[in-house]
């Protein structure tokens, strides 16, 4: 299938940034996108290097778009760069300018592994009026919930700039921000995780926190770890999901 290496100049970040992406061969255009976001010791290319996401989508009439997010967690930082502006307003438009993309928050999904996939859904939840559907593998939903021991973290000094100071409660917390999001906006969510996962017990909590506030998502647990083959085997899961809630 058609495949871009595709370089933009991000007016948000003030920076040349790039995304693979991948054309569909079926259907007719304009085509819903997905924005699938890598972990936190990776960048734009590795969905496409280390699993099979060209093949499961071949016969899917669906863009997918793999943005470099840098170790973001595609968040607007405290100090630092706004991430979550760049990849969840101003990215969607770019695509659409430049690819035959349906333009309209029924063909926009996201979805990511690990430091993606809080980012899938801190962009759901920040953006519901822009994104319908949203999924996390071995999501690291916990970011900016916690307070963090910040003792012997080598990340310490970037995660503190991103977050910043009293940060529970806040933007970058999911536990809170799913319920402040609009019912009748809530992008469909769907999560997993590997029952030997170090993460495990943190969406374990999140599914638990959703349940208590009553907040529709599907949520699925695995034999697996926080690796690859984990990872290419759930995102066909992703796909389906999509399918059924998009109607694509």
């Amino acid at each position: 299938m058609p495949f871009c290496d595709f370089h933009y100049f991000s007016k948000k970040l003030g920076i040349q940034s790039a995304a693979y992406v991948l054309l569909p061969e079926v259907g007719e255009p304009p085509f819903p996108t997905l924005y699938l976001l890598h972990g936190y010791s990776d960048d734009h290319t590795v969905w496409h290097r280390r699993t099979r996401i060209e093949a499961y989508v071949a016969n899917l009439p669906l863009i997918v778009v793999m943005p470099h997010g840098g170790h973001s967690f595609y968040c607007d930082a405290v100090e630092g760069y706004p991430y979550a502006s760049a990849i969840g307003e101003e990215l969607p438009e770019i695509i659409e300018r430049n690819f035959p993309a349906q333009k309209d928050r029924g063909g926009r999904c996201l979805a990511g592994l690990s430091m993606g996939g809080y980012g899938a859904f801190k962009l759901a939840l920040t953006y519901p009026d822009r994104f319908a559907a949203a999924v996390s593998h071995s999501g690291a939903l916990a970011f900016g919930h916690y307070p963090y021991t910040w003792d012997g973290n080598a990340y310490r000094p970037e995660q503190q700039r991103i977050l910043g100071q009293g940060y529970i409660g806040g933007p970058n917390d999911l536990f809170a921000q799913a319920e402040k999001v609009d019912p009748d906006l809530l992008p469909a969510l769907r999560f997993d995780c590997g029952t030997e996962d170090f993460l495990y017990k943190d969406n374990v909590a999140y599914r638990d926190h959703l349940e208590s506030a009553k907040i529709p998502h599907e949520y699925a647990e695995f034999p697996g770890q926080h690796n690859w083959d984990y990872w290419d085997e759930h995102i066909q899961e992703s796909l389906e999901f999509f399918q059924r809630k998009m109607n694509f």
